[in-house]
């Protein structure tokens, strides 16, 4: 079975390291915030200018003037700073953000990104996420496998504008984890009840399956 939004974030807030500095992009990678282990220190960047985000608000604490880059309202924890807009893109672009969590609409073996536009439809811009690509050594892709038309999204070679090059090493679909090497997805984990046959005929791009590939267990 596909892991539900929840599960991926869940999947990804495991890769959180105490100390780290983290954006998130918009879409399924803002739910990690709910996921991030107790007791350790994560401070979560939103490129509109606040670090320190918290979890998503409930009705009694929900402010509408505390919203995060992709205008969903957000809390602000202990220690968090607001700043302008610049400030934050002069975090991003100086190296100074230890993870981060971006959507994609496709990706492929040469950890290549495209997730800003898509040909023919209207888009209100490409957002933060080329400054956070460019910017961030450490990224996770966060993305359905497919198309809702059951085409790949992880291809040999992408096919839409691309966001950043040569950027990608590690991606978190619905149904695997995966890691880029070498030219090549490197299958490392799968969705429970997910089989490996069915990773494989998902996967347009170069899959290279080991001999065990261990499901991913959820509490």
């Amino acid at each position: 079975m596909a892991l539900t939004r929840e599960q991926m974030a869940q999947r990804v807030a495991r890769e959180m390291q105490d100390g780290f500095y983290v954006n998130l992009g918009i879409g399924i990678p803002t739910l990690v915030a709910n996921y991030i282990p107790e007791g350790m220190e994560v401070m979560l960047q939103s490129e509109n200018g606040l670090l320190g985000m918290g979890p998503f608000p409930t009705e009694e604490t929900i402010d509408a003037d505390m919203i995060n880059a992709g205008k969903q309202t957000v809390t602000a924890r202990i220690g968090a700073s607001i700043f302008s807009s610049a400030e934050s893109f002069a975090m991003i672009r100086g190296g100074h953000v230890d993870l981060t969590v971006l959507g994609a609409f496709e990706v492929d073996v040469q950890g290549n990104i495209a997730s800003w536009m898509i040909p023919g439809k209207l888009v209100k811009g490409m957002g933060g996420a080329m400054d956070l690509v460019a910017g961030a050594e450490n990224i996770i892709v966060i993305m359905t496998h497919a198309s809702k038309d059951g085409e790949s999204k992880l291809l040999s070679h992408c096919s839409l504008p691309l966001t950043g090059a040569n950027c990608i090493k590690r991606v978190l679909t619905d149904l695997a984890y995966l890691e880029i090497e070498n030219g090549a997805f490197v299958l490392k984990e799968r969705a429970p009840g997910v089989s490996v046959e069915e990773i494989v005929s998902k996967t347009a791009g170069k899959l290279i399956v080991p001999d065990h590939v261990p499901e991913m267990h959820f509490q």
